[in-house]
């Protein structure tokens, strides 16, 4: 019983146990290539773009009424094919993916947008055209 009680308290210290280091954050501009996005909103409700920027945090990058065009700035590291946004520290946030939809609904009525990823060659700004298919956004 008593090396049971003891096990019991080595493992729970363990299980509490951090490992913390310093982690490098990226920021402003330099080395980096502008790809402006431009999302044109042919449909009649408003839409937003999200930036999934970890598997577990997204944001929104843009939102535009029906009729308007969004524009998001994209920036674009041409030695690793990462995509970032910037924060409002100046800090790359990696973009791992991109979509649009409907505003309130925009998960499950997205359409992705395509983000070409090849080393050394930096893509030049592009724009989409989002209008409301069948069940979601279609974005070409």
């Amino acid at each position: 019983m008593k090396l049971a009680i003891a096990s019991f308290f080595i493992l729970a210290a363990s299980a509490s146990a951090v490992e913390l280091r310093s982690i490098e954050v990226r920021n402003g501009t330099d080395g980096l290539a502008n790809v402006p996005l431009s999302v044109a909103n042919a449909g009649s409700a408003p839409i937003v773009c999200i930036g999934e920027l970890a598997h577990w945090y997204s944001a929104e990058l843009a939102r535009a009424e029906a009729g308007d065009t969004a524009r998001i700035a994209l920036w674009f590291d041409p030695n690793s094919g990462t995509y970032t946004v910037l924060n409002n520290k100046q800090e790359n946030m990696p973009v791992e993916s991109l979509w649009c939809g409907l505003a309130g609904r925009s998960y499950e009525t997205r359409a992705t947008i395509a983000l070409e990823r090849r080393l050394d060659d930096a893509p030049t700004a592009f724009a989409v055209t989002c209008a409301m298919g069948a069940d979601r956004l279609s974005c070409e």
